[in-house]
C-alpha cells in the first residue's frame, strides 16, 4: 500500500485501498477525501483521474491523463498515490 505525504511528512493513517467497481478499477485513500480511478476509454487508450475534495488536509486537486497502455496507467496510478499529499496532485 501507498503512503501519502506532505513536505516529506507522512499523513497518518493515509493509504490506499483498492475498491471493486464494475467499470476500471478505483482506489480510495484511507480518510475517504481522495480517490484514484482507472478506466479503459472507448478509445482503447487508459484513463486515470486523480480527484481529492476540498474537505482533504491538502485542499482539492484534480488531475486526468490518458496513456496508451495499462501499464503505464498503473505506473501514474502508483505515481498519483505517492504525491497524493503535494498540493499539486
Amino acid at each position: 500500500m501507498r503512503r501519502a505525504y506532505v513536505g516529506g511528512a507522512e499523513l497518518a493513517g493515509m493509504e490506499y485501498h483498492e475498491v471493486e467497481r464494475q467499470a476500471g478499477r478505483e482506489w480510495e485513500r484511507s480518510d475517504g477525501n481522495a480517490v484514484i480511478r482507472l478506466r479503459q476509454t472507448a478509445r482503447g487508450d487508459w484513463a486515470v483521474t486523480y480527484d481529492r475534495l476540498e474537505q482533504a488536509d491538502e485542499g482539492s486537486a484534480y488531475e486526468r491523463v490518458e496513456v496508451g497502455s495499462e501499464d503505464v496507467a498503473l505506473t501514474r496510478v502508483e505515481e498519483f498515490q505517492e504525491r497524493s499529499g503535494d498540493a499539486e496532485a
